[in-house]
């Protein structure tokens, strides 16, 4: 099939378009539609989240049952390509972003129930997510780079929402970071092209043939790549931003932190590991140790900051910092077990952390609490609310059966294979800081009495909040739990995971 200067190849190749158009065009049909046509605008919004979720179900379908291969190419300049692609990792973040965004467009349209402004906020809300999964199903590095930094532009506005000086200034914190680590990215791209030419995620011969002549080049632009995205990732220090971003409203950092931004940067260190540079190159290379070291760093760090925090949502932002970590730290730890575990986190954290956020939201939204000591008995008043939060609580702490559980279990047993014992011990701090920041929350939220009586629901009443408000967080608390009673399970993303490591280690 030839289309101007290019082409699209594969039964099929075209769906990957598809899908980031159902929340292209729905973003830029939002921004048409009059602010008072709210009804209109909710149908859109929730129309597109289903068409995207519907298009997903069909290439999860092709891919998984029937080892099915979608792709489009199309040629922007002389070797360079823009390259949509479906691969096994590229389906885990795929279908994680469209499920959350569902998800969070209901949560979303009850949040901001008669808020100004909310064709804008919509309009990049769908703009963002598809940066997203344009980034999921990029092929190359080129790809990867236009949609990373569109990610960028399309998330300012997200967190700036609100307008006030607080937002404005956080706005600008977030764009200090992002745009030098866009730069870099920028930077690590054309250096790579220049070296390399043009090549496609997988074709990891590539590195292997440049390494006699510019090992040296290519160990700086490894960690070139990994300060682009270690800003997204928040590692330390580049992690600033993600705390003071969350004075945004509570959809967006459900978004940033399970779906969107951090995760973005979580991904790209996964392809860049196991898709540019290939694990076994990057092993013997000696670059991994040092990439390891840094996310155990940031763990330990995010999870100390995040103990002192009384303000509920970034205590939630430091745990943040440190969960994603785990992602990058099981990369880093050459072995299969491990990078399972690196890579099932993808989606653990994600179902844990939208649900986490989500409860805030909710406690926030129905009764004005933003403190943890806000909390005494809250319990009492929205009991489903707290017992979602408290599902995801124990997740991240690691308690069995939950999804995070299965997370750690396999990199704390990935880093006994490897002989990494030392990763052991940080994966025991880490669960013993998590459990001194999420119990006291749990215990102020279900056994303190509260201080005084309750104010008034600014919401509609269904149980203890808005419907849109609470299913989301029972749905995703649900699944969070799900995915750690049925990992064994065919089709589950730990049995994604195992595949997905599997062919990584094959080449």
């Amino acid at each position: 099939m030839e289309s101007g200067g290019g082409r699209a190849v594969s039964g099929g190749g075209w769906l990957p378009v598809l899908v980031i158009a159902s929340s292209l065009v729905a973003g830029l049909v939002i921004f048409l539609i009059d602010e008072r046509a709210r009804r209109l605008r909710e149908a859109v919004n929730i129309g597109a989240a289903l068409i995207k979720l519907a298009l997903v179900a069909f290439i999860f379908y092709g891919v998984v049952w029937h080892d099915h291969s979608f792709d489009v190419r199309y040629q922007i300049l002389p070797g360079f390509d823009f390259l949509l692609r479906v691969d096994l990792l590229s389906l885990f973040f795929l279908t994680l972003s469209s499920v959350l965004w569902f998800l969070t467009t209901l949560y979303a349209i009850g949040y901001l129930e008669g808020s100004p402004n909310r064709k804008r906020f919509f309009g990049f809300f769908s703009l963002c997510v598809t940066a997203s999964v344009g980034i999921a199903l990029a092929g190359n590095l080129i790809t990867f780079f236009i949609f990373y930094e569109f990610l960028t532009l399309t998330t300012y506005p997200l967190v700036v929402h609100r307008g006030t000086k607080k937002t404005l200034a956080a706005g600008r914190t977030y764009l200090l970071y992002t745009m030098p680590g866009g730069a870099a990215l920028f930077l690590g791209v054309v250096w790579l092209h220049s070296l390399a030419g043009s090549f496609d995620f997988g074709d990891i011969l590539v590195i292997r043939e440049l390494a006699a002549e510019n090992g040296v080049q290519l160990t700086i632009l490894f960690y070139v790549f990994v300060l682009a995205f270690g800003v997204k990732a928040a590692l330390v220090p580049l992690h600033g931003w993600l705390p003071v971003a969350m004075i945004a409203p509570a959809p967006v950092s459900a978004l940033l932190h399970a779906v969107a931004v951090v995760k973005a940067g979580a991904f790209g260190i996964l392809r860049l590991v196991q898709d540019v540079y290939g694990v076994h190159f990057a092993n013997e290379a000696g670059l991994l140790t040092p990439l390891a070291v840094l996310a155990a760093v940031t763990i330990l760090y995010g999870s100390a900051r995040a103990l002192a925090q009384r303000d509920l949502k970034r205590r939630l932002a430091y745990s943040t910092i440190s969960q994603v970590s785990y992602i990058a730290l099981g990369v880093a730890i050459f072995g299969p077990v491990a990078t399972i575990g690196s890579l099932v986190h993808l989606v653990h954290q994600g179902l844990m952390k939208i649900t986490l956020f989500f409860c805030a939201g909710n406690f926030a939204e129905t009764l004005g609490i933003h403190h943890i000591d806000e909390l005494a008995g809250v319990g009492r008043r929205m009991p489903w609310t707290m017992a979602a939060f408290t599902v995801a609580a124990f997740g991240m702490i690691g308690v069995p059966p939950t999804a995070g559980f299965i997370s750690k279990w396999y990199l704390g047993t990935g880093a006994l294979s490897a002989g990494q014992t030392w990763v052991v011990g940080v994966l025991v701090a880490s669960t013993l800081l998590n459990a001194a920041y999420f119990l006291p929350i749990l215990h102020i939220g279900w056994f303190r009495k509260p201080a005084k009586p309750w104010a008034p629901a600014k919401v509609a009443r269904f149980a203890e909040t808005s419907r849109l408000l609470l299913i989301p967080a029972l749905v995703t608390a649900a699944l969070s739990l799900a995915v750690g009673l049925f990992a064994a399970s065919p089709f589950s993303p730990l049995d994604l995971a195992v595949q997905i490591t599997e062919r990584v280690y094959a080449k």
